[in-house]
Parts: C-alpha cells; structure tokens; sequence
C-alpha cells in the first residue's frame, strides 16, 4: 500500500480474524489473566500481586515503561519479567485492538482518541515514508521510540495503516515492544545497581537521562508545530 493511500484507509474495513464476537472480546483478556496466574509459579504470592497491580496501573495514564519497569525492579520484580510483562501487555493490547477496532472507535474515551491517533499515525508516516515501505521492520521501529505515546493501540493503527496483516502487525508490535522494554529494563537495573554502590555517580546518571529524555521531547515537539505551520 501506498503512504499516499494511508490517509483514505477506513480502518472498519480491515480484515479480522473469523471468530465471533464474544470471542474476539473475551480473548485478549484470557490471554492476560492466563499469564498473570503463570506467574505464580515464578515469584511469590506476595510479588504476584504487586506484578498484577502493575500490570492494571499500565493502562492508567500517564504511566509508562519508563516508570513502571524500575519501579517493578525496585519492587523485587526481576528485571527480564517486568520487560517481558509489559511487552507481552502490549501484543495482547495490539490483538484486542485488531479483534474489536469497530466496537473500540464507538466507546466514549477510547473512540475519540483512536480518531486523534489516526491523524497523529498519519502525520508521522508522511514524514517517514520508509516505515510503510519497510512494514514490519518499520511498525517495531514506530513502537520503539521513546514518548512517542506508542504501544499496542497506537502501533496497531499505524499497521493498519501501511497495510499489514493482523499476524505481521503483532510481530511488528512484538519485536519492538521486546527491544523497548529490555532497553529500559536492563538500563533501569544497571542505575539501580550503580545507585546502590555508588550514590552520587547514580544520581548524576539520572539527572543526565532525565534531561536528555527532556531534551528529546522538547525537539520532537518543536518539530510537530514547525510541521504544521
């Protein structure tokens, strides 16, 4: 598919897989629930349940994978469980959005804002015409920039958008969700190890990410208004 096209493409007509409705609904959440009762069998009850209550707190704005991975570390999480939770909520995000899309563009809150990440996906693709030429490589590639306001519904869109399948799109979301989350969660672990051995140098590391992080965010908003001038 053409990026020219990306702007006329209704996402009601995307293809779904063949289940019925209650299915497509009832799915996604099973997925989540069957992983949270597997991870008994990793952790203690105790560590269980602040792992569950982590899980729920990612689909409360304005938590993040920046925040809530080393807040799970510093919470006796291991750090490859927090990255692959996360990672894992983000394809059961992205395949909740691929089986209900129709039903989630009517909901109050999460209609409106499917809208506006529409016009933000295609924004963004039109400045970067080789993420729909690259399709898979360049969905993972969308999911893993940093305060882009990504995961699974904004990256799901955009898949729909440069017309992949509803499996390349959970690759897509998949791979880049994995290569985020290991990012922050073995830099999370790292700080957290140098803060403990070294509490000046830990903090100067923060307070250097914290601005770069700033920094990153200021520029690419400078960027989005200059565009729209």
């Amino acid at each position: 598919m053409g990026l020219g096209n990306l702007g006329h493409l209704s996402l009601r007509n995307h293809s779904v897989p063949p289940l019925s409705p209650r299915v497509r609904l009832i799915l996604p959440f099973f997925l989540a629930c069957a992983f949270f009762l597997t991870c008994f069998f990793l952790l203690t009850p105790e560590r269980v349940m602040i792992l569950g209550g982590l899980m729920v707190a990612y689909y409360v704005p304005p938590s993040g994978k920046e925040s809530l991975i080393p807040l799970g570390i510093v919470l006796g999480i291991p750090w490859w469980l927090m990255a692959f939770t996360l990672a894992y909520l983000d394809v059961v995000t992205s395949l909740f959005m691929i089986l209900n899309l129709d039903r989630a563009q009517r909901l109050p809150y999460l209609g409106p804002w499917i809208s506006r990440s529409l016009a933000s996906g295609h924004e963004f693709m039109e400045q970067r015409p080789w993420l729909a030429r690259w399709r898979v490589p360049g969905v993972a590639f969308f999911v893993m920039l940093p305060l882009q306001g990504t995961g699974g519904v904004g990256a799901t869109i955009v898949g729909i958008m440069a017309g992949l399948s509803p499996a390349e799109i959970l690759l897509a979301v998949g791979l880049g969700a994995t290569v985020e989350c290991l990012v922050f969660a073995l830099g999370s672990e790292l700080i957290i190890q140098l803060l403990m051995t070294n509490l000046v140098v830990g903090i100067a590391v923060v307070v250097a990410i914290l601005l770069a992080a700033l920094l990153y965010f200021l520029v690419s908003r400078y960027r989005r208004r200059r565009a729209q001038v």
